[in-house]
């Protein structure tokens, strides 16, 4: 007789302690009604793909739920595949403030940095 274990499948996205501090400062300005932040490609940009993040007042069925200290942060079911590997970090200098991330799966991507390519 033969058991089989499985292995728990890894998270699509590893955000850092930056990442997860800004979510927890959107959650605490965020509108009545939001449950969470959600991360999204939709097609757009030079390259085809940009990164999306946005408020969200439910849960999607087959989006990837990842719990932070300082709220629910979502991964768009449609764009679990571009991320897979991803990490996500939130970066602020003099000049800029955004997310960053290093996706293994892109291709490449535009001469401004607002999209990729898979």
């Amino acid at each position: 007789m033969s058991t089989t274990t499985l292995r728990a499948r890894p998270a699509a996205l590893t955000l850092t302690p930056a990442a997860e501090a800004r979510i927890a400062e959107l959650m605490g300005k965020a509108p009545e009604g939001a449950i969470g932040v959600k991360l999204s490609t939709p097609r757009r940009g030079c390259s085809g793909l940009a990164y999306s993040v946005d408020y969200v007042t439910e849960a999607a069925k087959f989006d990837e739920r990842i719990e932070t200290p300082g709220g629910l942060f979502f991964v768009d079911s449609a764009s679990v595949l571009y991320l897979i590997g991803s990490v996500m970090d939130w970066v602020e200098d003099d000049f800029t403030a955004g997310f960053v991330f290093q996706n293994p799966n892109a291709k490449g991507s535009c001469g401004c940095g607002e999209s990729f390519i898979v």
